[in-house]
């Protein structure tokens, strides 16, 4: 059996994958959810000093405290930078690295470069939340859970860069990208499309598609469940 690390995206929490953990956990994996601090469940410890590299360490002390090892790591969305920023502390202990409709950043970039949003300073007087952005949500009942633990987000989260010493097809360990193709494709340039444009041409990727929008964990919970469990 598997042990999966699942890490959600900006302005949620580990809540939107509780339909999937049980349906992992009912195939008889172990299955993490480690929250992210100031957003989700731990939104009460929000402050202008959240950034990217709170967020990474979250994951690997969630990680090493456990003492988790060969593990299944996703980082969704948002948690695409979340996830490559912690391969420099538990790269050995990754058995297989999953980005779902995720960023795949390179060594120095940050969010705003991909979104192409420019980023912004932090100092006195300046708003550093960013708030969340709308989503949509296939069943009404799911947005009414969802839509109101949407909660700002930390600036420097945003603007701080992700460190990466190689590419990540140089660890070793099996890639997977599986993106939500519900959705038309952005006439500009789109992170995650460019992400998946990149695992699609390349014989180090799996890739995997999921006909719903971006929300693909609360919308999608059955298949992203098997397709983890089939890898």
């Amino acid at each position: 059996m598997a042990t999966f690390v699942l890490v959600h995206g900006a302005w949620s929490g580990a809540h939107g994958f509780r339909a999937t953990r049980r349906l992992l956990q009912a195939g008889g994996h172990e299955v993490t959810t480690p929250s992210l601090t100031g957003i989700g469940e731990r939104s009460h410890l929000t402050s202008p000093q959240v950034d990217l590299t709170t967020h990474i360490a979250d994951v690997v002390n969630h990680v090493l405290y456990e003492d988790l090892t060969d593990i299944v790591l996703l980082g969704f969305s948002y948690g695409g930078f979340v996830v490559t920023g912690a391969l420099e502390h538990i790269a050995d202990r990754v058995a297989h690295l999953v980005y779902l409709d995720a960023f795949v950043p390179a060594d120095g970039q940050t969010v705003s470069d991909l979104t192409g949003l420019p980023g912004r300073r932090i100092g006195l007087g300046i708003e550093w939340l960013i708030p969340p952005r709308a989503r949509e949500f296939e069943d009404p009942a799911e947005a009414e859970f969802a839509n109101p633990r949407r909660v700002p987000h930390p600036v420097g989260c945003f603007t701080e860069p992700v460190r990466l010493a190689k590419p990540l097809e140089d660890f070793g360990f099996p890639l997977t990208y599986v993106k939500a193709t519900g959705e038309p494709r952005p006439e500009t340039s789109d992170g995650f499309w460019d992400a998946y444009d990149r695992a699609k041409t390349s014989p180090a990727w799996r890739t995997f598609t999921v006909g719903t929008n971006h929300m693909i964990p609360n919308n999608r919970p059955g298949e992203l469940a098997d397709i983890l469990m089939s890898l």
